[in-house]
């Protein structure tokens, strides 16, 4: 056996208990205890008198089965990989699960002696010598061992103690320190060991000795344990000492701190770019001369789902250069500036790492014909342009999703990377990426939610020949930019437009997908026509049915449900708009000549409070160019002022007659400067218009045989008046169906209706209040064909309600005179 005979059983428990000193035992081949320690009595109740002479089975029963300690080490390695774990029993029976180190000792004779190095704190050996330090880099620090007699001889030792001072086995045993090492060295090492035997106790202290074959770090710090060894009646038999190199875990520990100090910079921000520079920054700080972060390609965009690591994983998508940072200026050793693309080499360590998710460490970079960066031509011409002679590849991973990678190199710093470097790195690397993580999640979800927003939201305000409109939304919420507010303009039968604002309670994606519903629901209530106490009326139940939803939902954080709204329908024929409110802010009017009123309408209740309390409309005459402004309680309301100081600046900012819609919305929203909202802000402007009157036709028809014909020679006539012979046709035809309709159905007089727009409306009404219905006729009906007519030549077609009846109206094309234009019916009654 060599060196590699030092063998560690590390404790997988993750708690520690902090310790003195380890409990030190020393078998032979066969595994009977030669010595012991009072720190193995303290350990497991054992005396050296009870143990020494009988076999370490006595405490390591999971050594029973093996014949010889090598045959025990060999069967651990096999079965446990070491490091693994391994308990011990206690002289009172119990089991003690402990951290266990064995290591082979030679003589002079070359016999084999064992030391057993045991500590319950569940941390290897070396770390009760001289602290904490991270557990990787302890496994792969050799320990010299050394055991020398009462009069300090040399009588085993193992084959990594020459590694510490370069002194063989041979020049070492049966010599004292001070026939082979420097005289400074050599005393205090003596004195140390004296007081171990005199008091029998464990003594620590620290040296520094040039290290043989130790590369750029010539001095090296060394932690030595002496422990004083007994023999059964309690004698001093000599002492073991155990030497640890912690050179390198000193310099982790103090980048450590460095990093801590530097990573309070990282996760300041949710900018992933930021992060990324933020990354290569701290690294050429701390221990690289070059640095670049590299992210795929959808992380920077909140896009898609992250590349999973793994053999599993779908192949690599593009990457994007995040971050560079250089000692030199202009960072000349990077082929890619930020933001451009960076392609990955498919056979290369970079790759391997990306796909297996650990990290490559190349202390000497291999520039030779026929390696991955000879066939990397780009990076291989900086590489060589730059001196880089060591490299470091770190994957940024979170959650088993691969985020991007970090490249690390050196071109001035001759030293080349180690494993104190590389651990460095990825512990910045780590920190990193859960900032990245949180980053790449927020960009989703900020994605998601300005996506849902632009499609909840309408994406241009159509007015029509009646109303010029404008419109400001401000989010509270101006991280994510959504919010519960929203805001509409819906075209109606007749020239008419639905104007509506609503707040949804809350702020935030929940706010605005609730928002979205209601929203939809109010498109499906304009559609059928209803004023705007009944359209109210509905959204409340609506409102009401969601709350109730919601709280069906098992696991479903619960939240408040309910919405304020205005609902407003102007007609430009008549100039009057109609208008209820669910506890919403009333609409302010501004007239042509700039006096500012705020219509004087019932409050009501807001939405989904279920009190049952009846909606009221209000009718208003608004002369033409009125100005009519929805909004939201926070364009008035203030932590610093009434309400009713709100609505006053708002009036005054309104007041401005000749400005365009667009400079009032923005000094509408400018009443309370230099602050933020800390409500969604929603604002609404229109300016009123009114239909000509010589654009309007209207007739009475009597209730007989004599009303359809009547109808087509009044319509026709006025088309021809109008210059729109094109569409006399289907026009006549649409009209005589509906006024054959209400002859059959009402016995009222009849009312006929021309509107000529944007598109050419129909309209007639009757006494009777029961909606059409379309429906197929059969082969052999005689009936039932008219309205599937109407359907056929008009663009849409509905009916409405009115105090005395209903009316029902199809729309037609203006801009073709073909005799059959589309048949898409809005609402099929």
């Amino acid at each position: 056996m060599t060196s590699t005979d030092d063998v560690t059983l590390g404790r997988k428990d993750p708690k520690t208990r902090e310790t003195s000193e380890p409990a030190i035992a020393m078998v032979d081949e066969q595994g009977t205890v030669v010595a012991w320690t009072q720190a193995a009595e303290r350990l497991v109740g054992y005396s050296a008198g009870d143990v020494m002479g009988r076999s370490v089975v006595l405490v390591l029963p999971c050594s029973e089965a093996a014949p010889t300690m090598s045959a025990y080490v060999e069967q651990c390695r096999t079965q446990n990989g070491w490091p693994g774990a391994t308990a011990v029993r206690h002289r009172n029976g119990r089991m003690l699960d402990v951290d266990l180190r064995i290591s082979m000792l030679r003589g002079q004779d070359e016999s084999i002696r064992w030391l057993m190095s045991v500590s319950d704190v569940g941390t290897p050996v070396g770390q009760a010598v001289n602290g904490s330090a991270r557990e990787s880099l302890l496994i792969r620090t050799p320990i010299g061992i050394s055991v020398r007699d009462p009069q300090l001889r040399c009588a085993w030792v193992n084959d990594a103690m020459e590694s510490h001072d370069g002194i063989s086995r041979d020049r070492r045993l049966g010599r004292r320190s001070a026939d082979v090492l420097p005289g400074a060295e050599r005393d205090a090492l003596e004195a140390v060991m004296r007081q171990v035997l005199e008091s029998g106790t464990t003594r620590v202290h620290e040296y520094r000795r040039p290290k043989p074959a130790a590369g750029p770090l010539r001095e090296h710090t060394f932690a030595a344990s002496s422990s004083c060894l007994q023999d059964a009646d309690g004698r001093a038999l000599g002492v073991c000492t155990i030497d640890v190199d912690v050179t390198e875990r000193r310099r982790l520990r103090e980048r450590l701190a460095a990093l801590g100090q530097a990573g309070m910079r990282l996760g300041r921000t949710l900018d992933l770019m930021q992060t990324s520079q933020e990354l290569a920054d701290i690294a050429v700080t701390l221990f690289a001369d070059y640095a670049a972060v590299d992210l795929e390609q959808p992380v920077p965009f909140g896009e898609g789902p992250p590349v999973r690591v793994g053999p599993m994983g779908r192949r690599l998508s593009a990457f994007r250069r995040a971050g560079v940072a250089s000692i030199h200026e202009g960072a000349p050793e990077s082929p890619w500036v930020r933001g451009e693309p960076v392609p990955m080499p498919p056979a290369s360590p970079i790759a391997d790492a990306l796909h297996t998710g650990r990290s490559h460490l190349e202390p000497i970079v291999d520039t030779a014909p026929g390696t991955w960066i000879d066939r990397d031509p780009v990076r291989a011409q900086k590489i060589h342009e730059s001196g880089v002679h060591s490299l470091m590849v770190v994957p940024i991973r979170a959650r088993q999703a691969l985020l991007g990678v970090a490249f690390f190199l050196r071109t001035g710093n001759p030293a080349p990377f180690q494993e104190v470097d590389r651990l460095l790195a990825e512990e910045l690397v780590s920190r990193a990426a859960e900032s990245l993580d949180n980053g790449r999640q927020y960009a989703r979800e900020h994605s998601v939610a300005l996506t849902l927003q632009r499609q909840l939201l309408p994406h241009r305000l159509r007015g029509g020949v009646a109303v010029e409109a404008a419109s400001r939304y401000l989010p509270a919420d101006m991280d994510r930019g959504v919010g519960g507010d929203w805001f509409d303009v819906i075209p109606l039968s007749g020239a008419r437009v639905a104007l509506v604002v609503g707040d949804v309670v809350g702020h935030g994606i929940n706010a605005a997908a609730t928002m979205g519903r209601l929203r939809t629901a109010v498109h499906t209530l304009a559609d059928m026509e209803l004023p705007p106490d009944e359209v109210l009326a509905h959204l409340d139940d609506t409102v009401q049915r969601l709350a109730e939803e919601d709280a069906d939902v098992p696991d479903q954080r619960s939240a408040a449900v309910g919405a304020t709204c205005v609902y407003a329908v102007y007609d430009p024929v008549t100039r009057k708009c109609t208008m209820a409110a669910a506890g919403h802010p009333p609409p302010a009017i501004v007239d042509p000549q700039g006096g500012v009123t705020f219509a004087d309408l019932p409050s009501g209740t807001p939405l989904g409070t279920g009190l049952g309390v009846p909606f009221e409309s209000v009718e208003l005459e608004l002369p033409e160019g009125s100005l009519i402004a929805l909004y939201t309680d926070g364009l008035i309301e203030s932590r610093d002022h009434d309400i009713d100081v709100g609505m006053n600046r708002l009036g005054a900012a309104l007041a401005q007659p000749g400005r365009s819609l667009e400079d009032l919305c923005s000094r509408a929203m400018d009443t309370f400067p230099g602050r933020g909202p800390s409500d969604d802000v929603t604002l609404l402007v229109v300016r009123t218009r009114s239909l000509s009157p010589d654009r309007v036709a209207s007739w009475t028809l009597p209730n007989d045989r004599t009303a359809a014909r009547s109808a087509r020679q009044v319509a026709a006539g006025q088309l021809a008046e109008w210059g729109l012979e094109g569409v006399e046709g289907p026009t006549k035809l649409i009209v005589s169906e509906l006024v054959t309709n209400a002859v059959r159905y009402s016995t009222g007089p009849i009312h006929l209706r021309l509107i000529q727009h944007q598109v050419l409306t129909c309209e007639v009404s009757d006494t009777d209040v029961c909606s059409p219905r379309l429906r197929r006729a059969r082969t052999v009906d005689e009936n039932g064909r008219g309205l599937s007519l109407v359907a056929h030549l008009s663009r849409r077609w509905g009916s409405r309600s009115i105090p005395d009846g209903k009316v029902v109206w199809a729309e037609e094309d203006l801009v073709s005179a073909r005799p059959h234009a589309r048949g898409v019916p809005a609402r099929r009654p």
